[in-house]
């Protein structure tokens, strides 16, 4: 068995009805080298309540006021003790139980440095019903003015990527991962795709509920590409529905 220790990141805030079935969804993994962390925002309902009750003895709760999710992830990156790090997000699952044995296989090559993979979003009524396929293929760093960046809850990092690109930025409330992946994909780390399903994801997260996040999401991804000298504009940003489109045709399970 693969010696890699994976910590998985998981931010939430008062999210009684989803956080027991991530929080299941990683200590049901068939693999053992696995700290999950999870920061809990002070919430005010079960949620740490249910936290405490299906977290297992390796890992970590931090409970305490946060400047929103990005600061807490970053809260929970710091306090990881895995040589690799990955997010699921309160809402999210991964596809099965053998994701981070998978995930540890492909870091025993000391030449990746990042690895992520495909995602897919389900309606909270019925995880099993797949609305929505996001596709990691092919991306390059031209997609990057699109506002297209791979699934950041598939992308897992080797903590020093941290060490030396930073956290993420807490000035973004909503589109601090894509700020990041500019980081990542133009910095000289070796990353790798792989044309695999790994995390399912409820609709109507942070980023993709509704027309005023949309709005909020392509101002940050315009922000994001002027620091970082990526020449885009608001039609430009538009090219990339497309794809969106063709993920709600492309349904796998």
């Amino acid at each position: 068995m693969s010696g890699i220790k994976l910590s998985i990141v998981t931010a939430v805030y008062n999210r009684e009805e989803t956080i027991s079935r991530a929080v299941s969804s990683v200590a049901d993994q068939n693999y053992s080298k696995v700290q999950h962390v999870i920061v809990d925002g002070n919430s005010t309902d079960r949620t740490l309540e249910l936290v405490k009750k299906n977290i297992q003895q390796n890992s970590i709760t931090i409970s305490e006021s946060d400047c929103g999710i990005y600061d807490a992830l970053n809260k929970g990156i710091i306090a990881s003790s895995g040589s690799v790090i990955g997010m699921l997000h309160s809402d999210d699952v991964f596809k099965s139980n053998t994701i981070l044995s998978r995930v540890a296989e492909l870091f025993e090559d000391e030449a990746i440095d990042y690895a992520y993979a495909d995602a897919a979003f389900f309606k909270a009524e019925n995880k099993d019903k797949i609305v929505r396929y996001y596709s990691s293929e092919g991306f390059s760093v031209e997609d990057l003015k699109t506002g297209n960046m791979p699934a950041h809850t598939t992308l897992f990092v080797r903590k020093k990527v941290f060490d030396e690109l930073g956290l993420y930025r807490t000035d973004y409330r909503v589109s601090a991962d894509f700020e990041f992946m500019i980081r990542l994909f133009s910095s000289n780390f070796k990353g790798q795709y792989i044309p695999e399903l790994w995390v399912l994801m409820q609709t109507g997260g942070a980023s993709t509920a509704g027309l005023k996040a949309k709005l909020k999401v392509n101002q940050e991804v315009l922000k994001a590409c002027k620091e970082h000298n990526i020449k885009t504009g608001p039609l430009t940003l538009m090219r990339r529905y497309p794809k969106k489109i063709l993920g709600m045709l492309r349904i796998k399970t």
